[in-house]
């Protein structure tokens, strides 16, 4: 059996071992769980330097209404921001790219966090600036941890993480505006694969470490239309994968509840048990 099947669903099953050792079978303190492991935060956060499309004709911008002493002694702070929804750490509802599917304050929270998978092809993507994760990827990797479990997220890890926030070394070129999108050079999800998994298996989600699950030359985002057809969440640009195991995480990505939104700022994090 796979180690994704032994460690599938591990805080139910954390949850059931804790009541069963309560007196009476009370139910478990979920603090006494989620201390019994570690959390990463597998979000960038925003700033000057958050990376967005070359086209975006603006990004994070972060203004200082007050910042020092009131008139009545005390120190007080506030600030507001403006940001495109797509940049930095972020979630592409399925209403992004897909008619008629959710928008990001219409996805249940249940969607949302869930059991994770991590599926390494930096090897590979980092020898290949447009490498594309095929359904071989995938196949390899049951091949060795068992079936991709359903209702599970998916997190692809590139090696491109570690460039963000250089945007030479992370989009391909230094270039802005719309004439640098054909300059874009990163990995992404081959549609087939995206095909695939629609089709084969039930993910609730899938992110990835590079900023578009559709590679830097893609020019119809075949592999948004196809996952979000299906209101299969998409996170994009999220930070230090590399230090999820393969299996045995559970992920809560919560992105900014925007109204009839398309996606925004995602603060993903995911607790790994010791």
């Amino acid at each position: 059996m796979g180690k994704n099947h032994r460690m599938k669903n591990a805080l139910p099953v954390l949850f059931l071992f804790l009541a069963c050792a309560q007196p009476d079978n009370k139910a478990p303190n979920p603090a006494q769980v989620l201390a019994s492991g570690t959390w990463t935060d597998l979000s960038h956060a925003f700033s000057d330097a958050t990376l967005y499309w070359p086209n975006n004709k603006t990004g994070f911008h972060l203004d200082t209404l007050f910042n020092g002493t009131t008139p009545g002694g005390f120190y007080y702070s506030s600030y507001q921001f403006c940001a495109p929804e797509h940049g930095g750490t972020h979630l592409d509802a399925p209403i992004h790219f897909a008619a008629g599917r959710w928008t990001s304050d219409q996805i249940p929270v249940e969607r949302m966090q869930g059991e994770a998978i991590v599926i390494d092809v930096s090897e590979k993507a980092l020898k290949n600036r447009d490498y594309l994760v095929s359904q071989e990827d995938f196949s390899t990797w049951e091949a060795q941890h068992g079936k991709i479990a359903d209702d599970i997220i998916v997190l692809l890890h590139t090696g491109y993480g570690q460039f963000y926030p250089d945007r030479l070394k992370y989009f391909g070129t230094e270039q802005k505006g719309e004439q640098a999108v054909a300059e874009l050079h990163f990995p992404g999800l081959d549609p087939a694969a995206a095909e695939w998994l629609v089709k084969n298996r039930k993910i609730k989600a899938i992110g990835l470490d590079t900023p578009s699950i559709d590679y830097g030359q893609s020019k119809d985002f075949k592999s948004h239309q196809v996952l979000l057809d299906k209101n299969i969440l998409v996170f994009e640009n999220i930070a230090r994968v590399d230090r999820l195991p393969v299996t045995g995480s559970y992920v809560v990505a919560l992105p900014m509840k925007i109204e009839g939104g398309s996606g925004g700022p995602l603060r993903i994090v995911a607790w790994v048990g010791k």
